[in-house]
């Protein structure tokens, strides 16, 4: 497979996507719209966010303890390493080991805290989650159809987000990055076919040298004029 259909397939499986996922919101505001559900959705939406900026706080502190840790080692390695003799020098790094170590034991605390806060958090997110499929199940009951369709949906939404996983994982990380920051400038449509010899997103005629670099199973190419990488299947 060459580099160049593996976006184009990552490209169809995000369209896909996102289709699906339209379809899905549309769905569910016709089975939340009450205020029952409003309501539910609402202290979902609250508790995600704590939620996240809890795991934010959690992953700070520790990486702060981390980096406490060693600086710590650091400076015992200069302790016990033998490299410092002076008398003076040795105290002032005893010192300031000790000092490191007090101020370990306060991030220490500090991440145990967060941690409990995440914790906490997160049952909250998660008692709202069911909350909210209680609301959800009771309206599903008034809006069979929608519900079938709803079901389907979310398994299909599934199946495309494992084929994605899959066809991700056979990418290079440099042009995943690529394909995403040209997804988000252009629309969602970071890749472009060569159509005629042109882009068919922009219409721009392509160079034979281009056309053929858009052919290659290892090299990528880009249009001149939008961007966007192009294939050419």
């Amino acid at each position: 497979m060459s580099i160049a259909f593996g976006i184009y397939r990552l490209q169809q499986t995000d369209i896909q996507i996102e289709q699906v996922e339209n379809r899905l919101a549309q769905i569910r505001q016709t089975l939340e719209n009450d205020a029952e559900a409003q309501q539910a959705n609402s202290r979902l939406a609250s508790a995600k966010e704590n939620w996240h900026k809890a795991e934010q706080k959690l992953r700070q502190c520790e990486a702060e303890t981390e980096s406490q840790r060693l600086k710590i080692e650091q400076h015992e390695a200069s302790l016990y390493g033998g490299s410092v003799h002076n008398p003076k020098e040795l105290q002032d790094l005893q010192n300031e080991v000790a000092a490191l170590k007090r101020y370990l034991v306060t991030l220490e605390d500090q991440q145990l805290q967060a941690m409990l806060e995440c914790e906490e958090a997160e049952h909250e997110y998660a008692s709202a989650k069911a909350a909210q499929e209680v609301v959800i199940a009771r309206l599903s009951v008034q809006n069979k159809d929608l519900s079938n369709e709803l079901a389907l949906l979310e398994r299909d939404l599934q199946r495309l987000y494992a084929e994605r996983q899959a066809i991700v994982t056979a990418l290079p990380e440099n042009l995943l990055t690529q394909y995403e920051n040209l997804r988000q400038a252009r629309r969602g449509r970071a890749l472009a076919t060569v159509s005629d010899n042109s882009c068919d997103a922009c219409g721009t005629t392509l160079t034979a040298a281009i056309q053929q670099a858009a052919r290659s199973p290892v090299q990528i190419a880009f249009c001149p004029t939008c961007g966007r990488i192009l294939y050419a299947g």
